[in-house]
């Protein structure tokens, strides 16, 4: 299993992250190396035995989550995702600007789980695609930053007026109308804008415009 992505969990409760684990491992490309219980537990184990990804909760006895994450990122190690709630924004951001890479909702589909942990091994940020535009908005004002120095002269006049169309949470079939296109063109090029800002979600849209400059939030 030399290929494998490592993993270690972390999350206080044992149903959950025996679940967790068990649905990751029918992944044959993912391997749980370890399993933390509380913050201060994860650092250890990361030091003792360095994973490639790890997923935590955030609310945790004792150490919680995003202490426990700025403890790692002072090792030098990125590659972190975070589990969490609906109504934990706050914990997302201050986790995300202590040293995550990414954020996923613990109701997430397995499947998403699964591409959570992937991305985030490629070293790219990932966002749950069940993120609010005012969580997006919240992420995208913070402290966070993955993209620096990004070309913005990669995309078009076109392709930055549909990305300020997506970040306002226009359909295909709304942009089409507003800017006299079919739905299929703008999904093409919709496809094209994922594809070079290298996210998967909305959400990845919205944060790559606004720390990029393309769009701007109306106060």
């Amino acid at each position: 299993m030399s290929n494998t992505i490592k993993v270690i969990i972390a999350d206080d409760h044992d149903l959950y992250r025996d679940g967790l684990r068990m649905l990751l491992e029918k992944d044959k490309d993912i391997e749980v190396i370890g399993e933390a219980a509380n913050g201060k537990q994860l650092v250890e184990l990361v030091k003792q035995n360095p994973p490639d990804v790890v997923l935590t909760d955030l609310i945790m006895p004792g150490v919680d989550g995003v202490a426990a994450i700025k403890e790692i990122f002072k090792t030098g190690f990125t590659r972190i995702i975070t589990l969490s709630t609906f109504d934990s924004e706050h914990l997302i951001v201050e986790a995300l600007e202590a040293g995550a890479l990414g954020y996923i909702l613990k109701n997430a589909q397995k499947g998403e789980i699964i591409e959570a942990i992937k991305t985030i091994n490629d070293f790219r940020p990932y966002y749950c695609r069940s993120t609010s535009s005012r969580m997006a908005r919240l992420v995208g004002q913070s402290k966070f930053n993955p993209y620096t120095k990004e070309k913005l002269d990669l995309f078009s006049e076109k392709e930055k007026e549909i990305i300020r169309l997506v970040c306002e949470e226009k359909s295909s079939e709304e942009i089409g109308k507003i800017l006299f296109m079919s739905k299929r063109t703008v999904d093409g090029i919709r496809a094209k804008i994922l594809s070079k800002m290298n996210v998967k979600t909305v959400a990845g849209v919205a944060i790559y415009a606004i720390k990029n400059g393309i769009y701007h939030i109306k106060p």
